[in-house]
């Protein structure tokens, strides 16, 4: 009875590793959106803190593209276009990617960030649950932040602009297991001061997968985000979600948005990754209401269930 108890165990573990990797499989080396580019327009937004950070931020955005000489092939840095006109230095998104989606498949979320005053940066990693390209892409800005002229001769305006004390990373799906290495296991894990992992793929999933992450070693504030009612669950149910929550000892905070399809979880919920990278490196005190406080935003909004806070560890 145990033997076949396993086996069926294992049989499940294994058909959900297949249509993990048949949901990646059309995105590798795809060439369209992984995210609309009018996503901002078309999601539904459930409160007003949502919309405000669902929208763009006051800058508009300029993108530099460095070589990579590596299967990451390329660096794209999103930054505020007037960044040359002030003496403040700049909070850093990395982005952690998801199974075969390079950054290059979802510019309008770098853009969006970027818009909102961060230094957004990625790489064309298709693989990145290692959390290795994460870690290279602040090994990169350490070296643009040292750097006053770029190799072309004109002035790097990200030189010495960079705020080092501010540093998020937001990853989805296989990104979201990279996002956990990225700020645990890796060179630069002390660079970051938060994180968010969207839809992270469950630990059953990683051991399959000989993929790894260890979420008790986490020790800074982490946003997780998942989707309910719209078929998550093959990455990450509410109780693999909550298994990764309750082994993280650092503040933190989790929610599933309902009706949301795993690829959706990238986008779909963006007003409040915006509001916590907005709280947590710009110190934006609106934003902060989505998730502390007498009655926090998140509650009171119909679009999201399984919400839970620790945020006062």
């Amino acid at each position: 009875m145990l033997k076949r108890i396993q086996l069926i165990w294992n049989i499940l573990s294994i058909l959900a590793c297949i249509v993990i990797a048949i949901y990646a499989y059309p995105r590798i080396g795809g060439k369209l959106p992984a995210v609309p580019g009018n996503y901002q327009k078309t999601t539904e937004t459930g409160t007003t803190i949502e919309e405000t950070y669902m929208a763009n931020g006051p800058h508009k955005v300029s993108l530099r593209k460095d070589a990579l000489n590596q299967v990451y092939k390329s660096y794209h840095i999103y930054y505020p276009s007037d960044i040359s006109q002030n003496t403040n230095k700049l909070p850093v998104v990395v982005l952690s990617n998801g199974s075969g989606t390079p950054v290059s498949r979802y510019p309008a979320i770098a853009k969006h960030y970027a818009s909102w005053g961060f230094i957004v940066i990625g790489t064309q990693e298709m693989f990145a649950w290692n959390g290795f390209a994460s870690d290279m892409s602040i090994y990169h800005l350490h070296i643009l932040d040292k750097t006053p002229v770029n190799s072309d001769g004109s002035n790097n305006v990200l030189y010495q602009r960079i705020d080092w004390d501010n540093v998020g990373i937001v990853g989805h799906s296989q990104g979201g297991a990279g996002v956990i290495n990225a700020i645990t296991r890796q060179t630069y894990k002390d660079t970051y001061k938060t994180a968010i992992a969207l839809s992270p793929v469950n630990k059953d999933a990683l051991y399959k997968f000989e993929w790894d992450y260890d979420a008790t070693l986490i020790d800074i504030p982490i946003l997780l985000i998942a989707g309910a009612g719209g078929g998550d669950d093959y990455v990450v149910t509410l109780e693999q979600l909550e298994d990764i929550y309750d082994d993280i000892s650092a503040p933190k905070a989790m929610a599933r948005r309902k009706d949301t399809a795993h690829g959706e979880v990238l986008y779909m919920p963006d007003g409040y990754v915006t509001a916590w990278l907005m709280w947590q490196l710009q110190a934006d005190e609106e934003a902060a209401k989505a998730f502390i406080g007498d009655n926090p935003d998140i509650l009171s909004n119909d679009l999201y269930q399984d919400i839970q806070f620790d945020l006062n560890p």
